[in-house]
């Protein structure tokens, strides 16, 4: 699923930690919409980019 949402195999970063950080950034984004009751992580990420009032929501409340 990561790698069909996020393009985790395309990406450019491959230097020190930043793969791993990035990982865990995504890891993370997952989490917090599955905390939200979202079953599909892609059209959640659709939805929060077009509300982003609603992403910052979802952190506070985490």
């Amino acid at each position: 699923m990561r790698d069909v949402t996020y393009g985790e195999d395309k990406s450019l970063i491959r230097t020190a930690n930043a793969p791993r950080v990035m990982a865990t950034i995504r890891s993370t984004a997952i989490s917090l919409l599955r905390l939200d009751g979202a079953t599909n992580i892609k059209k959640a990420n659709r939805d929060h980019a077009r509300f982003p009032e609603r992403t910052l929501t979802l952190i506070e409340t985490a």
